[in-house]
């Protein structure tokens, strides 16, 4: 059999970048059932109400939603259960000191497939305020129109 390599991306959490402002980003593991793993590597998967918490000294990601296997017999699992991350023992104590601090929080960018292991890329953030994202926009915005003005000036 071959083994898969590369990255294949799985879901991403588009209003992530929107909602909060990254510092930090950390690929880690996850500990998945069988059912969860092939409904995963048909694609389907939904990281927009998800999160990291600490309980204990692990990470767990809650409200991810991975459907159920359609092929799947009494084996199958829970759509939005919690799922264990798997990180080094010194990465998670830096996320944890982290998420100990006041405003900021464990969110999910991405999910997709590393050399056949499902990976999830976590951020820490804070949230953003609306005057933030309206600054954001405004922002993007006018970088937009600069690069128009400077490809047109180009052309002729």
């Amino acid at each position: 059999m071959v083994k898969e390599q590369g990255q294949k991306p799985i879901a991403q959490n588009r209003k992530a970048r929107h909602d909060y402002h990254i510092d930090d980003v950390v690929e880690a593991g996850l500990v998945l059932t069988g059912t969860e793993v092939k409904s995963l590597r048909l694609g389907r998967a939904s990281l927009v109400d998800a999160f990291a918490a600490v309980k204990g000294k692990e990470l767990w990601l809650n409200g991810m939603h991975i459907p159920e296997y359609t092929h799947g017999t009494w084996t199958n699992h829970e759509p939005r259960r919690s799922r264990k991350l798997l990180l080094h023992k010194d990465e998670m104590e830096k996320l944890i000191r982290a998420v100990e601090q006041q405003g900021i929080s464990l969110i999910p960018l991405s999910l997709y497939f590393k050399d056949g292991y499902a990976k999830v890329e976590l951020a820490t953030g804070r949230g953003k305020k609306d005057y933030d994202k309206r600054h954001a926009l405004a922002e993007r915005q006018a970088n937009r129109e600069a690069q128009r003005a400077l490809s047109d000036r180009r052309r002729g």
